[in-house]
């Protein structure tokens, strides 16, 4: 028996000076970075909390708490191939990956590509199951004022029972 299953993620972290901006696996130039317990990779913790919604399993703070000191400063890449595990032992995989983050700074067009490689290749499936986009909030917002940036992430799994 087949059953398709969707999940939705959603993170926001705050930008501070003095920390890497790390989104999709990808380090981008730019003067602010995320503040998080891990490397605080909104891109990627949005798409786990998909992934791990779909398996209705809880979400990423059920498996990688913040309370854990060996999760601080983990790689989400890392922690993105643990949700891949979880997921091969379901019996699933992914069928796509719609995933939006929401930034007015920097332009994150020039990084996609690589952010698509990067979660297709942690949760072994081809590029072509996820799509990254970005948008910023005109302005509006705590993320249109740089305050933070967001992502929102879509998963839609098949399940082979």
């Amino acid at each position: 028996m087949t059953e398709f299953r969707i999940g939705h993620g959603y993170d926001v972290h705050k930008l501070v000076p003095e920390r890497k901006l790390i989104l999709g696996g990808v380090e981008i130039p730019h003067t602010l970075g995320l503040l998080g317990h891990s490397d605080a990779d909104v891109l990627l913790h949005a798409v786990m909390d998909a992934v791990i919604g779909a398996l209705g399993l809880g979400d990423i703070g059920k498996h990688f708490p913040d309370s854990d000191n060996k999760y601080k400063g983990i790689s989400s890449m890392h922690l993105l191939t643990c949700v891949n595990k979880m997921l091969m032992d379901s019996g699933g995989k992914i069928v796509n990956i719609d995933a939006t983050v929401i930034a007015q700074k920097p332009k994150l067009a020039p990084h996609i590509e690589k952010m698509r490689e990067n979660i297709s290749f942690a949760l072994s499936c081809d590029k072509a199951r996820i799509n990254v986009k970005a948008t910023t909030e005109e302005h509006l917002g705590f993320t249109g004022r740089e305050e933070g940036i967001s992502a929102h992430a879509v998963a839609m799994l098949q399940i082979d029972k």
